[in-house]
């Protein structure tokens, strides 16, 4: 190391001597400004780095957003795509449900068609027994319970009390009843018995509900016998079971003892009319 010192003080001092002082004062000025130039130039480069780095750094972030774009763009055609699937099935559930809303709507009309005959040949038939049987008295009710057409028959003016014969009386009454009944050969007769409360105590009969039956075949028999068809009625008693109103006086109990002559389409035939509307229905939907 001693010797390389020695070397260069020596070698300093042989370029002192050897330049002049102007000369070495020229030197040192092109020497410093070509180190300001560089180091200038070492300034702008570290700049351009710099620069260089960040549009490096930019067009990394533009191109992963250039991909997570194309990426967006190819879910939205599939999407839209689904999209347009989906619709067009929609459409076509929607048209389904329009045609089936329209097909119930279609029965319903038709059911309502046919209810709205049973109810006219219902009116029909309550004008004819009011015609037949009358109105003046008050122990005879004619009405419709339920769509269905009734007579009501009080049963003092049908039975003597604790008897299931029947009286002069409601013989006249039966025979208007058997006119109307064999008018509607289509149509059947239930004939139910109701009693009170007090208990049945003479006779072969066991109770109450014995004595409404045995009545309600009384009256089977009567129309029978006055022409009505036996396949046509049906004989059905209640017993005290459905009271009108409640058993506490003397006549609320005449007012629960009754006969209910029902006079109703035959089941069978009803729903064969709906049948018929709706394969009716169905042959014109085919056409």
């Amino acid at each position: 190391m001693r010797k390389i010192l020695v070397l260069l003080l020596s070698t300093g001092f042989i370029l002192t001597s050897c330049v002049s002082k102007k000369q070495y004062a020229e030197l040192e000025a092109k020497q410093k400004k070509t180190q300001d130039l560089l180091n200038t130039a070492t300034v702008k480069l570290n700049a351009c780095e710099a620069d260089k780095a960040a549009a490096n750094a930019r067009i990394t972030s533009l191109e992963e957003r250039i991909a997570e774009l194309r990426k967006d763009k190819e879910d939205l055609i599939k999407s839209s795509k689904d999209l347009t699937m989906l619709t067009q099935q929609g459409a076509i559930n929607v048209e389904k449900s329009l045609e089936s809303l329209k097909e119930k709507d279609l029965k319903i009309s038709r059911l309502q068609d046919a209810l709205n005959k049973k109810d006219s040949v219902t009116l029909a038939l309550v004008t004819s027994l009011k015609k037949e049987v009358g109105l003046n008295d008050k122990d005879i009710e004619i009405n419709v319970e339920k769509g269905v057409v009734f007579i009501s028959l009080s049963d003092k003016m049908l039975f003597k009390s604790g008897s299931y014969q029947i009286t002069p009386r409601a013989r006249e009454i039966l025979e208007k009843v058997a006119v109307v009944i064999n008018g509607k050969p289509d149509f059947e007769a239930l004939i139910e018995g109701h009693t009170d409360t007090v208990p049945y105590q003479s006779g072969v009969l066991l109770d109450n509900w014995d004595l409404s039956v045995k009545r309600s075949t009384s009256i089977v028999r009567a129309l029978q016998e006055l022409g009505v068809k036996p396949g046509q009625m049906i004989a059905a008693g209640r017993g005290e079971y459905v009271p009108l109103v409640s058993n506490d006086t003397a006549e609320n109990r005449s007012i629960n003892r009754r006969t209910k002559i029902y006079v109703l389409p035959k089941i069978d035939q009803f729903y064969k009319m709906i049948e018929d509307e709706l394969e009716t229905m169905s042959t014109e939907e085919g056409n």
